[in-house]
Parts: structure tokens; C-alpha cells; sequence
């Protein structure tokens, strides 16, 4: 039975409810929106009307138009005015109880060929389809936030889901302008499978003192090339959203990336929970400023950033080791630096992406050791060992500086900070793609589209190169012994027959 949806239901009209909500209005879909009371039912409409009006202020919208999407929503308190939609998504928050008693309560008001649909981020569709007496017409819809904004849905069908049904609710997807991804019923899908435990391992490294929060989040926009850092995308997200997210990650896997760092259960019990509150990892009170650079403060000091340092260069001899050297000593040496042999150099800089103590013990002076990786054009991540001099290091940092870069201080850890977040999670998406979950042309546009990326997973892996990427997971497994830092089996198969990206693949 092909379904017409020329009306549909939306219960829960918050942010990601009102926007959904908006969507079809703005596809020409006549909607009706749910709330419980009239001051949520208020506060939805403002939702609407905010929104609306900022695209006809930016000039996306004329008044007549703004006029006719908001023309097309109808607001109510009553369920019961579902019974005649031909879909009903339900948008509340992410409480499996909340969903159930929607999706029991919907299932007696709705008529029998009506599509039920939730737009979870994690939780089982099946377990929310298993609670009515037509799980075959239940399906995971999963819209980003703004939903106006995002072009990604995320279909999401189940075992018993009808024949037909997902890509019919793509097709719908694609009316509204959206691009769907359809995937089979596992915690978190491809995005937040994917992002979350990135997201995750950020605060883990944050707790360890690896590196400080604003340089981390500095690290991985300028390095890695990522809209936002982390902190500042968790604070987006929610840090409530992200820990509930990880429990149901944990709660299938049992794997130990999706265990919620400590960090955050200590923000969230204090009431930080991001722009929500008004102070997450960043606000005025929450986790103000910084303790200085890592290597010297300790896990809760590494979240108290302090303002980045301007020192100018206060060394003038410098000895370069490490493979592309030659032509970091040559911009050294433009900007009027001496390079000299190690035992006449005040610093030593070593440029490498592994921990570089084990240079330590061969020097006259260890303590002028600091370990440098040069990550894309803008960012250099400047490592202490456990031997380097303060002094010597903030040093390092002005000689980034004249060579124009910005310094990421972190400590002697194998790969660093950019390439310790990013393997981890490159290899999470080709363990999902080996899996047979999600393809890799899906996975890739569901984390372009989803979050931002200007690559998907598999594109940054063809850009790096396969081999790259085994050996920096080799690496970071050789030095923290964590089963998903070693490298996929495919990936391992991959460079062992000889491939250079995946685009080799049959």
C-alpha cells in the first residue's frame, strides 16, 4: 500500500519538534502539531514563528510564503486530533517510557494505514514499535538539528518493518529537500555511532591531561578541519543528550569507548549542561578559562584553560630532528633562527606524530626535547615529554608562531591529539561498514550532511592514505592496549593485498 502522507502529525513540538514540524509545512504538507499543555503548545508555536522569521529576515523567505508555511500548521493539545494523519512522528525527549506510552496511545487514536514514526537518536525502534498492535507501520525518522537547516534523515527500519515502507518515508524525505540514509535498527545509527564516542574520547583525553580543552577544540577545527571542536559541539549537543546517548551505546556494546566519561557525569550533576544552561565545557561560571598548558595540569586542571600565550620566539639556536626537518629548519632560519647540532642548541624539535621521550636519553640536555607534529597547513601540536622544561616549551611555542602556525601544547602521547580523535573514529566507520550496516558512499554522507564534515570517514581515510591510517591505530594501540584502538581487520587486509584507498575496491 503506497502511502500519500498528505497529512502529517508531529507530538513534541520543542526545538527539533517545532523544526521537523516546519519542514513539511515548507514542502507544501498540511501538519498538525501536539504539545501537552498551552504553554508548550505556546512556546512550540513561538519555535515556529522564530524560526520562520529569521529566514525572512536573512531574505529565504517572503512574508507571503512565511505566511502560508505557518498557515499550514495546526496546534493542539489533543492526540486525538491525530486520528485521520496519514503519519505521526513523535519528537519528545529521549525517555524510552516517554515513547512507548506516545506510541501505545497513538497506536488506538490513528487510523490502521497510518505510519507511526519516531524521531529518536539512539533508542530501539523496535522496542518503541513492539509496544503497538501494527509494528510493521512503525519506522525510525531521524532528523538533525535545525531540522529546517540539516539536510539528513536518517530512515531507520526494523525486522518487522513492511516491505516498501522505508523507502517510501525516503521518498518523503526527499520531498521535503532532504537526503536519507536508510539503515537497519542499531543504537545510534551511522551518525551518532560514529560521533559520540569521538565526542567521548575528547573529554577521556581532556580527564587524562592529555591536552586542554581550548586546545583541543583549537586542534581539531584548524587541524582536522571539523566545524567545531568537541567542547563546543558537546555544549551544542547537550552534555545530558550526549551522556543519555552513550548509555544506550554502552548498553548494546558493552565496549568501553561508549562508557561515559566520568567528566561528564560531573557536569551534568552540577547542572553545566551546555548552551542550554548557559555553561557546559565553555560558559561564564561552568568551566571557565584553563590551568595552564598539559604535560603540567592534571585532569581537572587540563579544563581550565588558560588565555593562549603571545611569547615571541626567546630561543635563537635550534637543532631540527625527525623526518621533513630540513624544511621546517629552513622556515626556522627565514624567520632568523639558528639551526645548530643539539649540543650547542637551547631547544631541541623533533617532528614526529609518536611519542619522542625515546630521543630523550641520547641528548646532552633532555630537557630541551619537545616533540613536534605538523597537522595540514595551520596547526602544530607542541608535545613535552616528561623531561621538557616549561620555559623550553613556551619557547617552541613563539617558533610556531613565526612560522605561522598556531600551537597545540600537549603531552609526549602517541599520536598526539588530532590523530589520536581522528583514527579511532575512522576506524569505527570502517568496522561499521565491514559489518554490512551502512555503505560506504551512506556512511560518508550521512557524517558529511549530519554533522558538517567537509569529508566523510572513508573519503579522509582515501586523503591520508590506508597505510597512514593503520599505523597510526598500530600506534596508538601499542600504547594504550584498547581493543577499538587496533586496527579493523579490514583495514589490515586492505594494505596487506597492496590498496591505496578504498576507491580500489571492487
Amino acid at each position: 500500500m503506497t502511502s500519500t502522507f498528505a497529512t502529517v502529525g508531529v507530538v513534541g513540538l520543542g526545538t527539533m519538534g517545532a523544526g521537523i514540524a516546519e519542514c513539511f509545512a515548507r514542502a507544501g504538507i498540511s501538519v498538525i502539531g501536539v504539545e501537552a499543555g498551552p504553554e508548550a503548545l505556546a512556546r512550540g508555536r513561538g519555535h515556529l514563528e522564530d524560526s520562520t522569521g529569521r529566514a525572512l529576515a536573512k531574505g529565504r523567505l517572503t512574508e507571503a510564503v512565511r505566511e502560508e508555511i505557518l498557515g499550514r500548521v495546526t496546534l493542539t493539545t489533543s492526540l486525538e486530533d491525530l486520528a485521520d494523519a496519514d503519519l505521526v512522528i513523535e519528537a519528545v525527549p529521549e525517555v524510552m517510557d516517554f515513547k512507548r506510552a506516545i506510541f501505545t496511545d497513538l497506536d488506538r487514536i490513528c487510523k490502521p494505514s497510518a505510519v507511526l514514526a519516531t524521531n529518536t537518536s539512539s533508542l530501539s525502534v523496535t522496542a518503541i514499535a513492539a509496544t503497538t498492535t501494527r509494528p510493521g507501520r512503525v519506522i525510525g525518522m531521524h532528523f538533525f538539528n535545525p531540522a529546517p537547516v540539516m539536510r539528513l534523515v536518517e530512515v531507520i527500519r526494523t525486522m518487522v518493518t513492511d516491505q516498501g515502507l522505508a523507502e517510501e518515508v525516503a521518498d518523503l524525505a526527499r520531498r521535503l529537500g532532504k537526503t536519507p540514509v536508510t539503515v537497519g535498527d542499531r543504537a545510534g545509527f551511522v551518525v551518532n555511532r560514529l560521533l559520540l564516542p569521538y565526542l567521548n574520547h575528547a573529554a577521556v583525553l581532556l580527564e587524562n591531561g592529555v591536552a586542554a580543552r581550548d586546545d583541543i577544540d583549537t586542534a581539531m577545527r584548524l587541524g582536522a578541519g571539523l566545524p567545531m571542536g568537541p567542547f563546543a559541539l558537546l555544549d551544542l549537543i547537550g552534555l545530558d543528550t550526549s551522556y543519555e546517548v552513550l548509555g544506550v551505546l554502552f548498553q548494546e556494546s558493552r565496549d568501553r569507548r561508549h562508557a561515559p566519561a566520568p567528566i561528564l557525569r560531573e557536569l551534568i550533576t552540577a547542572g553545566l549542561l551546555g548552551r542550554k544552561a548557559g555553561e557546559g565545557f565553555h560558559g561564564p561560571a561552568g568551566v571557565p578559562g584553563s590551568a595552564g598548558s598539559a604535560g603540567s595540569a592534571g585532569a581537572s586542571g587540563a579544563v581550565r584553560d588558560a588565555a593562549p600565550s603571545v611569547d615571541e620566539p626567546s630561543v635563537k639556536r635550534v637543532a631540527v630532528l625527525g623526518e621533513g626537518g630540513d624544511a621546517f629548519a629552513a622556515r626556522l632560519a627565514a624567520e632568523g633562527l639558528t639551526i645548530a647540532p643539539v649540543e650547542e642548541a637551547e631547544a631541541v624539535v623533533a617532528l614526529s606524530s609518536v611519542p619522542v621521550v625515546e630521543l630523550a636519553p641520547r641528548l646532552p640536555y633532555p630537557e630541551r626535547l619537545v616533540g613536534l607534529h605538523l597537522v595540514g597547513e595551520e596547526v602544530a601540536e607542541v608535545a613535552s615529554t616528561v623531561l621538557t622544561d616549561p620555559e623550553v616549551a613556551r619557547a617552541v611555542h613563539g617558533l610556531v608562531r613565526a612560522v605561522g602556525r598556531v600551537p597545540v601544547p600537549c603531552r609526549d602521547r602517541a599520536e598526539f591529539v588530532v590523530d589520536a580523535l581522528l583514527y579511532p573514529y575512522l576506524n569505527d566507520a570502517v568496522r561499521m561498514y565491514d559489518s554490512g550496516y551502512a555503505t560506504r558512499e551512506d556512511i560518508d554522507v550521512a557524517m558529511r550532511l549530519g554533522c558538517g564534515y567537509r569529508q566523510g570517514p572513508f573519503e579522509t581515510i582515501d586523503a591520508l592514505g590506508l597505510e597512514t591510517v593503520r599505523d597510526g591505530l598500530r600506534a596508538l594501540y601499542a600504547e594504550y592496549r584498547e581493543p577499538f584502538l587496533a586496527p579493523a581487520p579490514l583495514l589490515e587486509q586492505l594494505v596487506a593485498a597492496g590498496a591505496r584507498s578504498f576507491r580500489d575496491l571492487p
